[in-house]
């Protein structure tokens, strides 16, 4: 099971108390960047190409909990940057752990086998390891040798010390669904608690701006690398909901949810989305009250979100259609499997 149930069930509850409440727009997941900086220089990702001086920041442990608590999402990602490179990450964690968020703290594993002593296993806790591919291909990616056996290495000493761990994969242009089919095969023997997956994002601050995919290139792709999956061959440990991976494979249409994962930062709120450079607010309710959210998503016409098919914006709306009678077999049938 991927998804834990104590999660499926606090986040369930969540999204059925902003239902009776009558609130239209709210937070699933907070995307909590406490600093950009890396110790990797990712082609397809643009955050190390902040100012010098931004990327000398980094969020306080009162900030992070401030936005927490301010937004009032159930989940907490912790992406960066490389959030391990944070000196009071630590702190960090456990005050979101004792704030019962669920926190995926999101790590590209060169700093993490060192970083254990600084946490405590939880069912609140887990490490979201950024892989690509297997060995030689995931090292291509993100333009060091060494990174995917390093990574290895710290999932199997975390593991060891009873974290419990999922992966990252960010899919791009040009990959073989045969190799991700076999890379998705080992990390079911390497042991990992989930893995996720997402088609690369057009992130406009990356220097490669040529490997990601199209609308029709994602559903493609996805049909393919998926088939197995989908007609119950592989037994894949997918930590997401059923319905975000048939979005993918085209099965089923959603449109997105601009605000379901807001993104704080040492800049301040995201506006709207962090795949677009579009500025900041001060506070989580400027950024709600202030946004025209109508500009935003497929149906907008934004030619920015076209393609996109992005957990960020897509996962949200799985998890709300989730809770219609008509989709809680499927998504609890996923929590048992």
């Amino acid at each position: 099971m991927a998804i834990q149930l104590q999660q499926a069930l606090t986040v369930g509850k969540y999204l059925l108390t902003q239902r009776l409440l009558g609130k239209k727009k709210f937070p699933l997941v907070l995307m909590l960047e406490p600093l950009f900086r890396c110790n990797l220089a990712c082609s397809g990702c643009g955050k190390i190409q902040h100012p010098t001086e931004i990327l000398q920041k980094h969020l306080t442990p009162e900030e992070c909990f401030a936005a927490v608590e301010e937004s009032g999402a159930p989940v907490v990602s912790i992406p960066g940057g490389e959030p391990l490179l944070h000196p009071q990450i630590g702190e960090i964690v456990r005050g979101l752990v004792a704030r019962k968020k669920f926190v995926y703290l999101c790590t590209n594993g060169l700093l993490l086998e060192k970083s254990l002593a600084k946490f405590e296993p939880s069912p609140y806790l887990t490490f979201s390891v950024h892989l690509d591919g297997l060995g030689e291909e995931h090292d291509r990616l993100v333009d060091r040798s060494g990174v995917f056996e390093k990574a290895i290495a710290a999932i199997k000493a975390a593991k060891a010390q009873g974290f419990r761990v999922t992966t990252n994969t960010t899919v791009f242009e040009g990959a073989d669904p045969k190799q991700m089919q076999e890379f998705f095969d080992f990390l079911e023997d390497l042991g990992v608690d989930g893995m996720m997956i997402s088609p690369g994002y057009s992130y406009e601050l990356a220097p490669d701006q040529d490997s990601f995919l199209s609308l029709e290139q994602t559903k493609a792709l996805f049909r393919e690398i998926l088939a197995p999956w989908k007609s119950g061959q592989k037994k894949w440990n997918f930590n997401h909901n059923p319905l975000f991976l048939e979005f993918l494979m085209g099965d089923v249409d959603f449109e997105c949810t601009p605000w379901g994962s807001p993104s704080y930062s040492v800049l301040g709120w995201q506006k709207p989305c962090y795949l677009l450079n579009e500025g900041h607010y001060k506070t989580y309710q400027e950024l709600i009250n202030n946004t025209d959210w109508d500009n935003y998503g497929r149906a907008s016409g934004n030619p920015k979100c076209a393609d996109c098919m992005v957990h960020c914006g897509y996962e949200p709306t799985a998890a709300t259609a989730a809770m219609q009678p008509e989709n809680m077999g499927k998504a609890m049938g996923a929590l048992f499997s």
